[in-house]
């Protein structure tokens, strides 16, 4: 299956598409710069230009599953988090309507839910809202997904994925990798949203 990763440089693009190759399937690796390239030829991975704030159509040609992994990054103001997490992912969810994508998996954040009710980057939890709402208002077969904070941890294998909840709990970023990378795997998009913490269910054992 041919998978554009949207991205693809970040911490869990990064090892996503990696994951997905030792999984049989086709990344494709989206990368703003020609110098983020030669890190995947390297590796074998196929890779497509495309920056978020232009034109970045023609990166779903020939596509099957999308997964939205791209952020602004902690460093930036509110106005990048608007263009890269909300506008890049709302573009890109048209994108693959447009194309014909069977499966979009987007990767959003524990609290995108109820945003107003944040003491802290409400900013980047109203863009993830606002893409999550319309990914599920579009045609797609979908899924997203929600972790908790982030760590740098090493992966273990064994997560905890639910249905709903309002609970903070941390995730490493390389279990996060290996979920998505599993969604994708099953290819069984149930238009729902599933959040995600570090737990005692091996990872190929949930869905």
């Amino acid at each position: 299956m041919k998978v554009l990763v949207i991205g693809a440089n970040g911490q869990v693009g990064h090892q996503l598409v990696e994951k997905l190759k030792d999984k049989g399937h086709q990344p494709v690796a989206m990368v703003r710069k020609e110098e983020q390239v030669e890190q995947f030829k390297e590796k074998g991975i196929d890779t497509v230009l495309g920056d978020l704030q232009k034109d970045f159509s023609h990166a779903f040609e020939g596509v099957d599953s999308v997964v939205f992994a791209a952020g602004s990054g902690g460093d930036t103001g509110a106005d990048m988090t608007v263009l890269i997490d909300q506008e890049g992912a709302i573009e890109s969810v048209d994108n693959a309507e447009k194309a014909g994508v069977k499966h979009f998996v987007m990767l959003s954040s524990m609290g995108a839910d109820a945003p107003k009710e944040a003491e802290q980057m409400q900013h980047y939890l109203y863009a993830k809202h606002r893409a999550d709402e319309h990914l599920k208002a579009s045609g797609l077969d979908f899924t997203i997904l929600r972790p908790g904070m982030l760590t740098n941890d090493s992966g273990t294998g064994k997560v905890r994925l639910f249905e709903g909840g309002t609970e903070i709990a941390e995730i490493p970023r390389e279990d996060v990798a290996n979920v998505l990378a599993h969604i994708v795997d099953t290819n069984k998009p149930q238009g729902k949203t599933y959040y995600l913490h570090e737990g005692d269910t091996p990872v190929e054992d949930t869905l």
